[in-house]
C-alpha cells in the first residue's frame, strides 16, 4: 500500500472505468390482466369469527352459572351450619330440663314430698 500525501500536489486521479450500461430491455407486450384471488372470501372470516364469539360468550356463561351455583351452595352450608348450632342449643336446653335434678326441686317448691313408702298392687288378683 502505498502511502498518500494529502498536502502534496492538487493532482486528482481519474475514477475507474465503470463497467459498459446494458440496454433495457423492451416490455414485452401487454398481457390482459387477469383478476387475482385474495383467498377465501371475507364472508367465511366473518362465519368464523361470529362462532367463535359465541362459543367463548357461552364458556362464559357457563361459568357465571357455575360461579352462582358455588354462591347459593355456600349460603345453605352456612344455613345448614347455623341450623345444627341452634338444634344442638335446644337438645341442650331440652335435656336440662328433663333432668330429674330439676323435677325434684320444682315438685318440692310445688309442695310436693317423695313418697316414702312403695307397694305394688297385682292386677291379676287384685289387692
Amino acid at each position: 500500500m502505498a502511502a498518500v500525501d494529502w498536502f502534496g500536489s492538487a493532482e486528482i486521479a481519474a475514477p475507474a472505468p465503470s463497467r459498459p450500461r446494458r440496454a433495457p430491455k423492451a416490455a414485452p407486450a401487454a398481457a390482459p390482466k387477469r383478476r387475482v384471488r385474495t383467498g377465501r372470501p371475507v364472508g367465511g372470516w366473518i362465519v368464523w369469527i361470529s362462532a367463535f364469539a359465541a362459543l367463548l360468550a357461552g364458556i362464559v356463561a357457563l361459568n357465571v352459572a357455575v360461579l352462582r351455583a358455588n354462591i347459593d351452595m355456600n349460603k345453605l352450608n352456612q344455613q345448614t351450619t347455623q341450623l345444627q348450632e341452634q338444634n344442638a342449643a335446644l337438645a341442650s336446653q331440652v335435656s336440662a330440663a328433663a333432668s330429674s335434678l330439676r323435677i325434684e326441686g320444682a315438685a318440692r317448691r310445688l309442695g310436693l314430698a317423695p313418697a316414702t313408702d312403695t307397694s305394688y298392687i297385682s292386677l291379676g288378683t287384685g289387692p
